[in-house]
C-alpha cells in the first residue's frame, strides 16, 4: 500500500532550496507612514482620514482600519475640519490647498524622497525648462509630481513612448522618474530621450528611491539560481510589480507575486528545486514569514538568507505630528 504523506508532513528534499533576498519590504518612507497614522490614532483619537492608501498594501491598510483610520480618495469625504493624513505616495500643492479651505488638520506623511523629487519639479519648472516625467499614468506619486508643474510636465511611460514625445523647445528639456520604477527600464528610457534630446537635463540626483534600487538588486542575485520566485506583495504596489518582472528578466523561470500565502498555488511547486523569496517595499515581514512556513509545509527546507547590504536609514516623523507629540507629552 502506498503511504500518502501530507503537505504539512512531507519531507524535505535535500536537493531543495529557500534563498531569501535581502534587503525586502519594509523601507524608511513606508515604515515612517505607517507609523504616522499609528501616532496620530494615539494622539487624536479615531477616526483619522487617510487620503488614499497610506502604503500601497492591503493588509496594512485594513490594519489601520481596524484601528479607527477612515480611508478616502478624496477631501470632500470627510467632515470639516477632521484630521487627515497625505499617504506616502506625496499630493500635488491644490490638495493641500483644498485641506486649508476646508479647515482640515493635514499631517503630511509623503516619503521624503518624493518630496525632493517635487521639489526638482519647481526648480526646473522655475527655470523654464520642460519636464519629461517617467512614470505611469494614475499612479498617486505621478499625479502628485505632475500637480507642481502641470503645464510643463509630459508623462513618458516607457522607452517605447519616447517617439511620440513633442517639445516646445527641445534645447530647454529635464526629466524626472518616479521613485519606484524598475532601476533597468528607467535607464532604457532615458538613452532614448538623450537621443532624441541630447540637451536634456538629469535631475541632481537619482529619483529612483535606495530601496527599490536595493530590493531589485537583491533579488537579481537570487532569480538567475531559481526556479521559481515568490514576491510578496500587493496588485497596486508598482515596486513590487517591478519585482516580478526583474526576476524574470534576470533568468528566474517563474515568477509570481502574492499578497499573502493563502495567494500561493501548490501546483507551481512541481519540479521545483530552488525558491526565491522577496518582498515589496510596503510589504510587513509577517507576510513573508508566512510564505516561507508554507514552503516548509510543502518540504522544502528553511530559507536561506542572501543580503546585498544593510539598510539603516530612518527618516524623523512629519513635523506637525512631531509637535503635538511634544506638547502631549508636556501634557503629562
Amino acid at each position: 500500500m502506498t503511504e500518502t504523506i501530507s503537505p504539512a508532513t512531507e519531507p524535505s528534499s535535500g536537493s531543495r532550496q529557500v534563498l531569501l533576498a535581502a534587503p525586502r519590504g519594509y523601507c524608511a518612507g513606508v515604515d515612517r507612514a505607517v507609523i504616522t497614522v499609528e501616532k496620530a490614532l494615539d494622539t487624536y483619537g479615531a477616526p483619522v482620514y487617510v487620503r488614499k492608501q497610506i502604503v500601497h498594501n492591503r493588509h496594512v491598510v485594513e490594519d489601520l482600519q481596524a484601528r479607527g483610520a477612515i480611508f478616502v480618495e478624496e477631501l470632500d469625504e470627510m467632515p470639516l475640519g477632521a484630521t487627515v493624513v497625505f499617504s506616502a505616495h506625496g499630493v500635488s500643492p491644490a490638495v493641500h490647498t483644498e485641506a486649508a479651505e476646508r479647515g482640515l488638520k493635514a499631517i503630511d506623511a509623503t516619503c521624503p524622497l518624493v518630496t525632493k523629487v517635487h521639489h526638482e519639479a519647481r526648480r526646473f519648472a522655475r527655470e523654464g525648462l520642460e519636464i519629461l516625467l517617467i512614470g505611469h499614468a494614475g499612479h498617486e506619486e505621478v499625479e502628485g509630481t505632475t500637480g507642481e508643474a502641470p503645464d510643463q510636465i509630459t508623462l513618458v511611460q516607457s522607452p517605447e513612448d519616447v517617439a511620440g514625445v513633442e517639445l516646445r523647445d527641445p534645447t530647454r528639456v529635464a526629466w524626472l522618474s518616479q521613485t519606484t520604477l524598475s532601476v533597468d527600464e528607467t535607464l532604457q528610457t532615458v538613452h532614448r530621450l538623450r537621443e532624441k534630446f541630447p540637451l536634456l537635463m538629469d535631475p541632481p540626483s537619482d529619483d529612483i528611491c535606495y530601496a527599490t534600487s536595493n530590493r531589485q538588486l537583491a533579488i537579481k542575485q537570487i532569480a538567475v539560481r531559481s526556479d521559481l520566485v515568490i514576491v510578496v506583495g500587493s496588485a497596486n504596489s508598482s515596486n513590487s510589480v517591478r519585482l516580478v518582472e526583474v526576476a524574470l528578466e534576470s533568468g528566474a523561470r517563474t515568477a509570481y507575486r502574492v499578497d499573502n500565502a493563502g495567494e500561493v498555488d501548490p501546483a507551481w511547486f512541481v519540479g521545483v528545486e530552488t525558491v526565491g523569496v522577496t518582498s515589496g517595499a510596503s510589504v510587513p515581514e509577517d507576510l513573508v514569514q508566512g510564505v516561507l512556513d508554507l514552503l516548509v509545509q510543502h518540504g522544502f527546507p528553511a530559507a536561506q538568507e542572501e543580503r546585498l547590504t544593510e539598510e539603516s536609514l530612518v527618516f524623523a516623523l512629519p513635523p506637525e505630528l512631531r509637535r503635538d507629540l511634544r506638547r502631549s507629552v508636556a501634557g503629562d
